[in-house]
């Protein structure tokens, strides 16, 4: 992991650095922020077993005069700690979700990031993962939105869901740590990260991420939340992560960053966007 030592300016304007959630080249430890950032993303499980397990809140909607699913037979694969749970086997695989979701993050956090995580940022990331993932948790649990009632399990929208959860999650992690073993090697100090699943988009792990996002989305409240979740973070990236961070590595890697540009058209998605 870089040390305070190894920081370098960020060469960025003051505008695009506002608009950026890292602090691109600074290594400056903070042991506090990220521990309650591992804490945080690791208790948020709970809350959407909460909800699944036990229909946490769901009086709320019950006195606005909407209707939610019944629990549904519980999982039985003779493995206890599955068991134990009590959850429908759909039930079992949003719960999935949540909890991949944090065990990805907090890999992030203790192993692959060397950037600085401030309490507030922390507390920041932990209350949107928390908001984003009840959404889809809520909307499943509705039967109005719910994505479970379209047919018998599993649901076309379960598979696509979670075809999309798996792939983007597996290229969010796999394109990181690619990059974190590629800088730590010192003979790499200074350059930018062009091979492995790199080659095949620029930010392909902001793809990954709105991917496994959209397909968790798709899981929970079907197409229509699906397609609005995944919009609204390929608008988000496209219009303000990619365009901040496309700024930092043209003036941190200069001729080189150029080459990559031109040799990898994509920045997101492969041969989407």
């Amino acid at each position: 992991m870089p040390s305070a030592q190894d920081s370098v300016q960020d060469p960025r304007s003051d505008a695009a650095k506002k608009r950026d959630l890292i602090a691109r080249g600074d290594y400056t430890p903070t042991p506090a922020g990220k521990a309650a950032f591992f804490i945080l993303r690791g208790i948020e499980p709970y809350l959407q077993y909460s909800i699944l397990a036990h229909g946490l809140g769901a009086s709320v909607f019950h006195r606005l005069g909407l209707r939610t699913l019944s629990p549904g037979l519980p999982t039985n694969t003779g493995i206890r700690l599955i068991d134990g749970l009590g959850l429908s086997p759909y039930r079992l695989v949003l719960f999935s979700m949540a909890v991949g979701a944090a065990v990805k993050q907090n890999i992030w956090v203790t192993a692959l990031s060397g950037e600085p995580m401030p309490l507030s940022g922390a507390f920041v990331v932990g209350a949107f993962n928390a908001v984003c993932n009840s959404v889809s948790t809520y909307a499943f649990l509705l039967s109005a939105t719910s994505a479970s009632v379209e047919s018998d399990f599993p649901q076309p929208s379960l598979i696509l869901g979670s075809t999309l959860y798996v792939i983007g999650l597996a290229t969010e992690l796999v394109s990181e740590v690619q990059r974190k073993r590629f800088k730590s090697d010192p003979a790499n100090k200074g350059k930018a990260y062009t091979g492995g699943l790199w080659q095949f988009a620029r930010h392909v792990n902001y793809g990954g991420y709105t991917l496994w996002r959209a397909g968790y989305a798709i899981a929970g409240g079907g197409y229509t939340l699906g397609a609005l979740v995944g919009a609204f973070f390929f608008w988000d990236f496209s219009q303000r992560g990619v365009p901040v961070l496309n700024e930092y590595c043209e003036k941190r890697y200069g001729a080189a960053w150029e080459k990559f540009k031109k040799d990898t058209p994509y920045k997101l998605i492969p041969y989407v966007y």
